[in-house]
């Protein structure tokens, strides 16, 4: 049980928002565009939280450099043209951060995603307006898992590391929240490449569920 944090910090793609079909799409268009096989989203899922790189080096395979670049902006335009279609909070969670407004305890996320895109999709998500802090990597320059991201991002709201909570579906985010004396929860909901081995990232507590959430804090 984790009680009274001074605040909770979420990753976005996969933790917080279910945003892979979105990307799916966009990565399925691209495809379509190049005359190429389109793909399933549960393929893709597996994908999408390594980014665009990852997703293309799926869809199209060993491309040269000069070619992925094009195709990377291409997959970017249209992800940018159809940020928020299909996007959702993952089950609960809406009601979580309600919840942790409520109880007048800050939450935010720190994510990989660039901030163009994280603010073009928390404003078409209508989250920026309830959020106490939004970290990306262009903010300074480095992306998880160096915890420099979440050491910020407490700056940012006045709140100790040691008494946050960082919740995230991937090794590099239990490392970072980890790394910055962060208590840790792995989504095990989320875009997983081996969900079996979720436990080998040593995070402090696992959720198989988005649902689960709220059962683990007394707030």
């Amino acid at each position: 049980m984790i009680r009274s944090p001074s605040a909770v910090l979420f990753d976005l793609d996969g933790t917080l928002l279910d945003t892979a079909n979105d990307l799916a799409y966009c990565l399925n268009l691209l495809l379509s565009e190049e005359k190429k096989q389109t793909l399933p989203l549960e393929a893709i899922r597996l994908h999408v939280s390594n980014g665009a790189n990852a997703m293309l080096d799926y869809g199209f395979g060993s491309i040269p450099d000069a070619e992925k670049q094009q195709l990377r902006e291409r997959l970017l335009k249209l992800y940018e043209a159809n940020i928020a279609t299909h996007t959702a909070w993952f089950e609960g969670l809406e009601e979580f951060t309600a919840l942790l407004r409520a109880k007048a305890v800050p939450w935010g996320i720190v994510t990989n995603k660039p901030r163009l895109y994280t603010d073009l999709l928390l404003d078409a998500m209508q989250i920026n307006a309830i959020i106490d802090v939004v970290v990306c990597p262009d903010d300074l320059n480095i992306a998880k898992p160096d915890p420099r991201p979440m050491l910020y991002a407490c700056q940012k709201i006045g709140v100790s590391p040691t008494q946050c909570v960082y919740v995230g579906d991937h090794i590099r985010d239990i490392e970072a929240g980890k790394a910055a004396g962060m208590k840790t929860i792995a989504a095990a909901y989320g875009y997983l490449e081996e969900p079996e081995r979720v436990s080998e990232w040593q995070a402090d507590y696992i959720i198989q569920r988005s649902s689960d959430i709220t059962r683990l804090f007394e707030l």
